[in-house]
Formats: C-alpha cells, sequence, structure tokens
C-alpha cells in the first residue's frame, strides 16, 4: 500500500501504450502539480535505437534512469509534490528512482488492450513491434515497493480520478 508522510512525486508507469502520459497530464492538470515526461529525458542514442525498432539494454537505460531519478530528487527533497512518467519495467529500475515520497502509480493492462492502444497512437518514437518486448522485461512491484496500481480499463480521467482517492490527494 502507498504511503508518504509528506507530498509525493508520482511515478506513473507500466508498459508503452498503458496511458502512462495521458493519466500523469490529467493528474497534473487537476493538482497543479509540476509534469514531466521521462521518454523526453532519453538521449538521442536511445530514442534513435527504438525508433530502429531495437530493445533497449540495461545499459542504455542507466543515463536515463538517473536523469529521471534526479529529476524525482529535485522535487522530493524539497517536498515538492510533481509527477514524471517512466516506463520503470524492472525492479531495479525503480530501485534507482525510489526514495522517501516517491509513490509508483502503475497502470497494467492486458497485452490485447494495450496492442489495441499503441495501433492507435501516432507520433511517438516506440513502435507497436517493442510491446513484446516490454511485456517480457515487466516485473510488477512487490510488498517491498511504495505502489498502487491501476487496471487499465477506466478511462484516463476516471483512472486520475483513482489515483486522486486512493492516496488522499
Amino acid at each position: 500500500m502507498a504511503k508518504t508522510a509528506q507530498q509525493p512525486v508520482l511515478v506513473i508507469m507500466g508498459v508503452s501504450g498503458s496511458g502512462k502520459s495521458t493519466v500523469a497530464g490529467v493528474l497534473a492538470g487537476r493538482l497543479g502539480w509540476d509534469l514531466a515526461e521521462g521518454d523526453d529525458l532519453h538521449p538521442e542514442a536511445n530514442v534513435a535505437k527504438m525508433q530502429a525498432g531495437q530493445p533497449l539494454s540495461d545499459e542504455d537505460r542507466r543515463p536515463w534512469l538517473e536523469t529521471i531519478a534526479a529529476w524525482i530528487r529535485s522535487h522530493a527533497d524539497p517536498g515538492t509534490p510533481a509527477i514524471i512518467t517512466c516506463s520503470a519495467l524492472k525492479k531495479r529500475y525503480r530501485d534507482i528512482l525510489r526514495g522517501e515520497g516517491v509513490v509508483f502509480v502503475f497502470l497494467q493492462g492486458s497485452k490485447d488492450k494495450i496492442s489495441d492502444r499503441l495501433a492507435s497512437r501516432h507520433g511517438h518514437f516506440m513502435p507497436a513491434s517493442l510491446l513484446e518486448s516490454q511485456f517480457e522485461a515487466l516485473e510488477a512491484p512487490t510488498e517491498d515497493e511504495n505502489y498502487i496500481s491501476l487496471c487499465v480499463s477506466a478511462s484516463p480521467a476516471e483512472e486520475a480520478e483513482e489515483v486522486i482517492k486512493r492516496l488522499g490527494l
């Protein structure tokens, strides 16, 4: 169960196409919190690799995760509430990101549901062909992590409202 003594920094996580950016945008708008799109923090080499249909290695992801962690700390340390999107598929990635005041919001759904969402998305560098590798890499959060999970069956506005309700924001 998610808990934090201060205003949290929410990390909206899940596979590509789960609705991270949309839900994060709705939340930021409703709460008036700072928002960062984790995908915008990828080094150019990572973007080029994904555009070419190649999954990123852990070595590729490390500098990106460290940049996201620095953004999180710049908000969590002074207690400034904020929201950032990041796939955060593996526990070891979340270990780089987590800390006091950080709550992971895991958007989960079936491969079919998310594949349908990806098929209708335009203008993103992550091709639908990499979805399988994302599901293979996905390690759902465990009891020792500060998180809540939501099924992606509702509208983004309803999902955001559920986050607000469950975290008492």
